[in-house]
């Protein structure tokens, strides 16, 4: 039973502050300072305030030195409930930030897991490149007869293959003449004026219907 009472006894430490302002030792010594049955403390204690008599609680408010409304407010099933909600407002605070947390812990795994596949499938792209041209490069710098060109497949055939699975296409040919187009082409010498006949020298590139890079041309 008095497990049960325990259990039910949320006000009691509130009860047992103003008791000790006011040199109140214990429980019974309030019953008899106020003039009220325990039974009448022990339902302020669980916060049974609302369904004292009111001359209970005026005796009470007075023998512990505080206003009716501020001992009605403090000791009331409405104040047990604010705090139950607070408390439950915390722990959906707490459960919300950690399931932020374990978010963000699993975008990082799946950005770290997709950059290692994008590294892995260009790496396949281009391993011809990664295995063949030191070696001749190797053989070039031996051999200064050797031609430059028999070099030129081992680049361009990966970088080729790279860009196709990127989407990535040439604006234009280098060494091509061709109307001259601003928001296409880049100046890098001379005057031109829109439409006027030029030559790609470094050719530019561009993603589906975005621009990447401007081809570098020059007045013919």
């Amino acid at each position: 039973m008095a497990s049960k009472i325990e259990n039910q006894t949320d006000f009691t430490d509130k009860l047992l502050e103003l008791m000790q302002q006011q040199n109140i030792s214990s429980f019974k010594a309030l019953s008899k300072v106020a003039g009220v049955s325990k039974y009448q403390i022990q339902r302020l204690r669980r916060g049974k305030i609302q369904q004292m008599r009111l001359e209970y609680a005026i005796k009470l408010s007075r023998s512990l030195q505080i206003e009716l409304n501020d001992l009605i407010n403090n000791f009331s099933e409405t104040e047990l409930t604010k705090q139950a909600s607070t408390q439950q407002s915390s722990s959906q605070i707490a459960d919300l930030k950690k399931e932020y947390e374990r978010l963000q812990k699993q975008l990082a795994n799946q950005e770290q897991s997709l950059l290692a596949q994008f590294q892995q499938s260009s790496l396949q792209i281009i391993e011809s490149l990664l295995i063949q041209f030191p070696t001749a490069a190797y053989k070039a710098r031996e051999n200064r007869q050797l031609p430059a060109v028999n070099i030129i497949p081992l680049i361009e055939k990966p970088i080729t293959r790279l860009l196709q699975e990127w989407g990535v296409e040439a604006v234009a040919e280098v060494g091509t003449e061709l109307p001259y187009l601003p928001e296409m082409h880049q100046l890098i010498e001379g005057n031109a004026q829109p439409n006027e006949k030029v030559k790609v020298r470094y050719t530019g590139y561009r993603q589906g219907e975005k621009l990447l890079y401007r081809a570098k041309v020059s007045p013919v």
